[in-house]
């Protein structure tokens, strides 16, 4: 069995079935950055009015993005994606099983805080240690309300202890109201509001960076 799959403790292959759907959460695969890319342009860039002209280039950006940091490959960068199964005749390998689509995304890594010292702002008290971090979480919206962003969170929940972290950390925008409460729902809480020149200078929303604690 692929070891790029995320196991349940029942040792088998972590699928949800919501109606007439299953699904899987496991670590992305180099072929399938296009289609990673594609969700998270569509999740986080709208295509209306001068966007529709610009989003072929945010797209192609996205990508690139992608591609450098997966063929880093650091120990501590992982790409998790959430894939419809539509057809689950069997399970025993995820990877054969036909009629698949790449629905939601995450990432996750470890960060420095000694390498973005100058722009951290005292994030932290301390000022030199690694940290947990969560990014570019995004789920396609005709699949939302299905529990797929929970599951990507618990993916790199557990990543994270196996790492040896105790906390996980994200940002999201103030204003993304949806997302602050799948984050509250799912146990982060407020660890500090950002400010940014950007946001000061044209009334922009601040950021908000969340922490979730567990144990091991």
């Amino acid at each position: 069995m692929s070891p790029l799959f995320f196991f349940s403790k029942s040792v088998k292959p972590q699928v949800r079935k919501y109606h007439q759907f299953d699904f899987s959460i496991r670590i992305a695969q180099p072929q399938e950055l296009k289609s990673i890319s594609e969700i998270l342009t569509n999740c986080f860039h709208s295509r209306q009015g001068i966007m529709g002209y610009i989003y072929p280039f945010l797209q192609a950006s996205i990508y690139k993005n992608l591609r450098n940091r997966i063929s880093s490959k650091s120990k501590h960068h992982l790409c998790i994606v959430a894939m419809i199964i539509k057809d689950t005749k069997s399970t025993k390998n995820l990877s054969t099983i036909g009629g698949q689509d790449l629905v939601g995304t995450v990432e996750i890594s470890v960060r420095s805080l000694q390498k973005n010292k100058l722009f951290s702002l005292n994030l932290w008290k301390l000022d030199d240690f690694n940290y947990a971090y969560l990014s570019n979480l995004a789920v396609d919206v005709d699949y939302r309300q299905l529990g797929i962003a929970q599951q990507l969170l618990n993916f790199c929940e557990h990543r994270a202890l196996e790492w040896g972290f105790y906390d996980l950390y994200l940002h999201v925008l103030e204003n993304n109201h949806t997302a602050r409460r799948l984050y509250h729902k799912a146990g982060y809480r407020l660890e500090k509001a950002e400010w940014t020149l950007t946001s000061l200078l044209f009334a922009q929303p601040q950021k908000l960076l969340l922490r979730k604690s567990f144990s091991a």
